[in-house]
């Protein structure tokens, strides 16, 4: 009997610490690591503005905003005739898929956890939310992605405009803070209204189950989809599982990159922005083993496209793209990862930061698009660095970036001297 029962404990103990218990912000960020290196090696890189505007994309086609003839930009198949097909692009865009893996992750994290319920913030947060989304999208547009496929994917695929994202965040991050600052200072009104609707455990842990059975029906729908397109439908089930383990595993950890680049400047902590370099570290190695041509492939081909998230914004694009993200970032609560998991927690404020931020990043990206900025140069350039100075000492310039960073915040954490007085 006392061995039965001492099972049991363990058995209750794995559940706490795999479900309930939040998750070191460091081994977070090697998890995260390690599934961005699968997803790319599985299929591509990830990101959250690949989702949002995506759906940002057929809301607008949805309710008229763009018509058949300016959707090129919505479409997820071409025909052997060349033909669009719309019909498949929301449930088999591969971006559209990651999104609704991570939030499905995160909803199950939360579930399981006992951390989901429907939490509206006071009134003056959802006029935040409209302002932080479209900042988020409009910044994610001109950076060539948000925090994700601009900065920590993008410098993990060994691209410069990663950098020039990144020296934009911790900008916009600093400006971000300085505005919450003062609002706290000038600003009362609509301090209240917050609710929140909590759920008893039983049915937050039967949301879960339900969670798991959809995520397992959904890979096993595509896996066994017959009817055209199979070889590229067909491997969409590990894209939403791998994306649904990255959204369980930022739940879980509470591991919001914009806190990398907000808390230094506002605590003093440094925790997260050294969890994230290390993790950027891990993605690079990853991306450099895979981009790396070598003769025993089919023809010296690399295993992934060497331009994957070489995006032409090393430049002022990725500065003030990077820039107007991190202020969008700081005033919704979360970036672009941090968003979608605490959608899947059942935050309302990031609800609507979700759908503004997918609405502005349709729109200016379509804008962006009909006028060739980033083919033109006119965002920036495109510099894969491999092509500059060798695989080798790309990874050695971010190692020794990512080693900086985490030099700064931990001298940071001693001596405060980076931040910002309220």
């Amino acid at each position: 009997m006392a061995s039965e029962n001492l099972f049991g404990r363990k058995i209750k103990e794995l559940y706490v610490t795999l479900c309930k218990s939040e998750w070191n912000a460091t081994i977070s960020g090697v998890i995260v690591g390690i599934l961005s290196v699968l997803l790319m090696a599985w299929w591509r890189p990830w990101g959250a503005v690949g989702a949002v505007r995506k759906w940002g994309d057929w809301i607008l086609y949805t309710v008229g905003v763009y018509s058949n003839t300016d959707t090129t930009h919505l479409l997820g198949f071409v025909n052997s005739e060349g033909a669009k097909v719309l019909t498949k692009s929301f449930w088999y865009n591969t971006g559209s898929v990651i999104g609704i893996g991570f939030v499905g992750g995160a909803f199950l994290s939360a579930c399981l956890g006992g951390q989901f319920a429907l939490r509206f913030p006071p009134i003056r947060e959802y006029f935040k939310a409209l302002i932080a989304g479209t900042l988020m999208g409009i910044g994610a547009t001109l950076a060539g992605g948000c925090n994700v496929g601009g900065m920590y994917n993008s410098i993990g695929n060994l691209s410069a405009s990663g950098f020039a994202m990144w020296l934009g965040l911790v900008l916009g991050a600093i400006a971000g803070l300085w505005l919450l600052y003062k609002e706290m200072e000038y600003i009362s009104w609509g301090s209240g209204g917050a609710k929140t609707f909590e759920f008893p455990p039983v049915v937050q842990f039967a949301l879960g189950i339900v969670a798991i059975a959809a995520l397992i029906w959904g890979a096993n729908t595509y896996a066994n989809f017959e009817g055209g397109f199979e070889d590229y439908i067909n491997s969409l089930p590990g894209v939403l599982l791998i994306a649904a383990g990255l959204g369980y595993t930022m739940q879980r950890g509470r591991w919001c990159m914009i806190q990398g680049f907000r808390e230094p400047h506002m605590t003093g902590n440094g925790t997260m922005a050294k969890s994230v370099a290390l993790s950027i570290c891990i993605v690079a190695v990853g991306a450099a083993v895979l981009k790396y041509a070598i003769p025993v492939r089919a023809g010296g081909d690399p295993v992934l496209n060497t331009m994957y998230y070489v995006r032409g914004t090393f430049g002022w694009g990725g500065v003030v793209g990077g820039f107007l993200f991190g202020v969008g970032a700081i005033l919704a609560g979360g970036c672009g990862t941090g968003t979608l998991w605490r959608v899947g927690e059942g935050q309302i404020k990031l609800w609507l930061v979700a759908l503004m931020f997918g609405l502005a990043s349709s729109l200016s990206a379509t804008l962006v698009r009909s006028h060739h900025w980033e083919a033109r140069g006119f965002l920036g350039k495109y510099v894969y660095m491999p092509d500059v100075m060798g695989y080798g000492p790309s990874l050695l310039l971010i190692f020794f970036a990512m080693a900086l960073w985490y030099v700064i915040v931990t001298w940071n954490e001693e001596t405060g001297k980076l931040i910002l007085p309220m």
